[in-house]
């Protein structure tokens, strides 16, 4: 696997936000071909695009997008004297800002739905955690999903980040029990969710109330889990509605707390091919392009 590759794969799993950069052409005499890709995060580079004031100039630069948009941009670089090259050839470098998944699922239960619900989130931009108490249950997920092992479930749910969305669904009910109420004692959850039918809230209702819970927390609970009238029993029906539950959370509580920005407006000005008014038509990736001085 190649130094970058390998470091975006890290970087994911660790919730560090990089840039991805890359050459996308080189023409005349240049330190490294078009393709070529370094990620360079706010302390770290991994992999090169060649070495000197070149890559001087986009570590910089790619770290200067760390704390702006999320937006690609397109610089080109001419090697010459104002770049301290005296190689005469001309790049153009793609920086692909990559910012960690956000938005925290935690998975209690790993059987068949758990499963099935942590492989379709798998290719989602959220990171997912599937918890369990039974090791041999968390074998073979796919890479994007965190694995737990647990003899304490209901101390993993006290100690989960503020803001992750959690649902429940293990082999015991008094585990499942015993989950929810760690979860509802928390104001920071994004919400907290339970697979059952409605007699089973019910009587969990009950349970929570004569713990002394307040009613409010205890309301909150999703019960049953999944959209409404989506139907069906297989693992994968119910993963399918519950994993569009999720989706809605998601978007109402970004929507709740990030306010509307104005689009970047692109600077205008002419490129190699000379018909670009901003954005080259034909480098197809949509990004704001810049000319280095």
């Amino acid at each position: 696997m190649a130094v970058w590759l390998r470091a975006l794969t890290e970087l994911e799993r660790g919730g560090e936000a990089a840039v991805l950069v890359t050459v996308l052409s080189a023409r005349g005499s240049t330190p490294r071909e078009a393709g070529c890709k370094m990620v360079v995060t706010a302390h770290a580079q991994h992999d090169t695009i060649g070495g000197g004031s070149l890559e001087f100039t986009c570590v910089g630069a790619a770290r200067e997008l760390l704390t702006g948009g999320d937006a690609p941009v397109l610089r080109d670089f001419p090697l010459g004297p104002s770049l301290g090259q005296c190689c005469g050839g001309h790049v153009s470098v793609l920086f692909e800002p990559i910012r960690p998944r956000s938005f925290r699922v935690a998975i209690f239960g790993a059987g068949h739905v758990g499963r099935a619900l942590a492989g379709l989130l798998s290719s989602l931009p959220l990171r997912v955690t599937l918890i369990d108490t039974r090791a041999e249950a968390l074998s073979g997920l796919p890479p994007e999903i965190a694995a737990l092992y647990t003899e304490d479930p209901a101390r993993e749910a006290a100690a989960l980040p503020a803001r992750t969305l959690v649902l429940v669904m293990t082999h015991d009910h008094q585990i499942d029990f015993d989950i929810v109420a760690a979860a509802l004692r928390r104001r920071d959850l994004a919400a907290v969710g339970l697979i059952g039918s409605d007699t089973k809230r019910a009587r969990f209702v009950r349970r929570l109330a004569r713990l002394g819970l307040p009613a409010g927390s205890i309301e909150a609970l999703i019960c049953p889990i999944g959209i409404a009238g989506a139907g069906g029993k297989l693992p994968a029906e119910i993963a399918i509605s519950v994993a569009a539950q999720i989706l809605q959370i998601q978007q109402s509580q970004q929507k709740a707390v990030t306010p509307m920005k104005t689009p970047e407006r692109l600077q205008d000005g002419p490129d190699e091919c000379g018909d670009c008014s901003g954005i080259c038509a034909n480098s197809g990736t949509g990004a704001r392009r810049e000319t280095a001085a």
